[in-house]
This record gives structure tokens, sequence and C-alpha cells, in this order.
């Protein structure tokens, strides 16, 4: 939680930074969208392929555990086709936000880059939100859906930032579920937004 209104923070002092002019030219007159993508990508790369316990895990994967990051994304992008048809967006636009998967820093990039900076901003707020929410209503979630909700909730976000709640009210057994498909979805967000948006 304190991560997310961190970084939320920090979105909003960059915002009202640059509307009032008050940082250099050099940061208002350059392109910083692909520089930061492009070291993300790096730097996520790195993150995944040192990670010692990887080799580990998918060692240890029941193939059948491929149906939650499937029904996850099936899930999310069913659902933010259906909410274009009461938005001012195109179903589209909608489902390439709902492609972050909660990923806001990656998608937002990546959905301003490739469509515009209104779009972007909507990606980076609801994917927070959606992160923010996982947090909060995970103990919910579970008690009336089941164990797998919090890390459908989740989506990229299970592997990390809302793992500790989801193993928390799912249990430990379902941690290597939530890494999993937080990962799966993590590696299809940059390649999903494009496909959406580009064809």
């Amino acid at each position: 939680m304190k991560n997310s209104l961190t970084i939320f923070a920090f979105f909003v002092a960059g915002l009202l930074l640059s509307i009032f002019r008050k940082l250099p030219g050099f940061l208002m007159n350059t392109d910083w969208s692909s520089v930061v993508l492009y070291a993300l990508l790096f730097l996520i790369g790195i993150a995944l392929g040192g990670d010692p316990n990887m080799k580990k895990m998918f060692r240890q994967i029941d193939y059948r555990i491929l149906l939650v990051p499937v029904g996850v994304a099936v899930g999310t992008l069913t659902g933010s086709l259906a909410v274009s048809a009461v938005l001012p967006l195109t179903g589209r636009e909608t489902m390439a936000v709902g492609a972050g998967f909660g990923w806001y820093s990656l998608s937002a990039v990546f959905i301003t880059r490739l469509h515009s900076e209104t779009l972007g901003i909507v990606a980076l707020l609801s994917n927070v939100i959606r992160e923010i929410l996982t947090l909060l209503a995970t103990p919910f979630l579970v008690k009336y859906f089941g164990k797998l909700a919090g890390i459908a909730a989740g989506g990229a976000t299970a592997m990390d930032t809302t793992l500790p709640v989801i193993t928390r009210y799912s249990g430990k057994e379902f941690a290597l579920v939530s890494i999993f498909s937080g990962i799966a979805l993590s590696l299809v967000v940059p390649f999903l937004v494009t496909f959406i948006l580009e064809f």
C-alpha cells in the first residue's frame, strides 16, 4: 500500500511541476518515455534471469497452473471490453489498459508511447487502483470467491507487492501459484499491449 501511494505521489508531483513549468527545459523537451521503457525492460530481464529460484520454481510446476494466468488474462480483458460500453473509450483502449494487469509503470509507458498521454494516465491510475484494491480487498475476495481470487485480483503484482497479503489469506501453499501467475502475466504485458494497440 505504501509503495503504491508513494508512486502515485511521485506521479502527481511530476504532473504538477510540469503543468506549472517548474522543471528545467531538458526534462520538459526530451522524450523520456523511450529511455525509461528500455531501462525498465533491461532491469526486468536482469531481475528475472538472476533469480536463483526461477529454475527451481519452473521444475516444480504442475502444468495445470497455466490455467491461472490464462484465466486472469481472459477475465481481465473480457471485463475491460465490457466496461467500454459505459466509458468514453473504445473497446481497444479499455482492453489495452486492462492488459497492464496491474503493472502500472510499464503499461503506462507503453500506452503513452503507442497511443496517447491521456490513455497512459488512465492506465497508470487504473492499474494503481487495481493493486490498492487487491491489498485491501483480498480477505473479502478469498472468503467469498475462493483461494485464487486474490491472485486473480492482483494480476501481475501477485508475484511481488500483493504476494504477502495473498499468501496470508489464501495460504502459503498458494505462494508458488501466485508467483508463477504474476511472472507469466508480467511477461506478456509488453507484447499484449502492443498487439492490442497496433493491430
